[in-house]
């Protein structure tokens, strides 16, 4: 089968399309043939080294969209299911974008009806990095919650689930993304500095760091979206990151609230996965409006 890989590190003139293994499942796993698989940030730091992996052929891709088309011993999906799926992992020989790959029964979903796979295949790892930093952020409908990055596809997703719970958000992004932003449900807008006021939960999803931390009121919670990246405490303010798992269980629930209209998922551009190189350059151009997705 087609797989993307890098052996070294560098821009995307490193990624490569090869020849590999089709995969077997083993117990309590499944394998998907891919459909569409996103492109996320997390890919082109792999691709740069900065999660370390050197001399190794490193395999890219998290999300997947796709039919299983093998089961491994005990596992709970059928040859034929419609699923979704994380899988995990920094470095590893084999990821999402390729033709088939083999991922743990227990990060599996059914996929959304209402959307397509290539829509379907943005969700995973944007939306469950959204909820369980919400998760980590412990917001409730009394405790104000501003969400940096607003517009992008962890903040986007954070502001519509935090709206659905009745929570007070403030959604920072640039100013031609209001509409945008309002749409997701933000009672309230700002495209800069957040002048005079304070937060009792702030989420960075823009990786603002310091400035945003700035934000959080004494004895509030700031949550950053790179692990072991959050910036130190201060004022009292818990601070941490949320380094996102695989949680079928968890994705399901996010797959009803796409199917029910509370979750928006957003696709920039498609690129056959034989062009993943230039998928990774429109990414490093910046500006992306939703998820590149790779589609075999």
């Amino acid at each position: 089968m087609r797989a993307v890989v890098v052996d070294s590190f560098g821009g995307p003139e490193k990624v490569e399309v090869v020849e590999a293994g089709t995969p077997e499942p083993g117990a309590r796993q499944v394998r998907i043939k891919v459909e569409a698989a996103a492109l996320n940030p997390v890919d082109a730091g792999v691709r740069a080294g900065v999660f370390g992996g050197a001399g190794k052929r490193i395999g890219l891709g998290w999300d997947v969209a796709g039919t299983v088309d093998a089961v491994g011993v005990a596992s709970s999906w059928s040859v034929g299911d419609q699923v979704v799926a994380l899988d995990y992992g920094m470095v590893k020989p084999l990821g999402t974008h390729a033709e088939y790959v083999v991922v743990p029964t227990d990060a599996v979903a059914k996929a959304p009806t209402t959307v397509d796979a290539v829509h379907a295949a943005t969700l995973p790892l944007n939306a469950l990095t959204a909820a369980q930093a919400l998760d980590l952020l412990e917001v409730t409908p009394d405790r104000s919650l501003l969400v940096t990055g607003a517009a992008g596809a962890v903040g986007a997703y954070a502001v519509q689930l935090a709206a659905r719970r009745g929570i007070a958000v403030t959604g920072l992004a640039r100013e031609g993304d209001e509409e945008f932003v309002r749409s997701l449900g933000a009672g309230t807008f700002t495209s800069g500095a957040v002048a005079g006021r304070s937060f009792d939960r702030v989420l960075d999803a823009a990786v603002l760091g310091e400035p945003a931390l700035a934000w959080v009121r004494d004895g509030g919670r700031y949550v950053g979206v790179i692990p072991q990246a959050q910036p130190a405490s201060v004022r009292g303010v818990w601070t941490g990151a949320v380094e996102v798992s695989a949680d079928g269980a968890r994705l399901a629930e996010l797959v009803r609230l796409v199917d029910d209209g509370v979750l928006t998922t957003r696709v920039a551009e498609t690129f056959p996965l034989d062009e993943a190189a230039k998928a990774h350059a429109r990414l490093d151009e910046g500006g992306v409006r939703g998820r590149l997705v790779l589609v075999p």
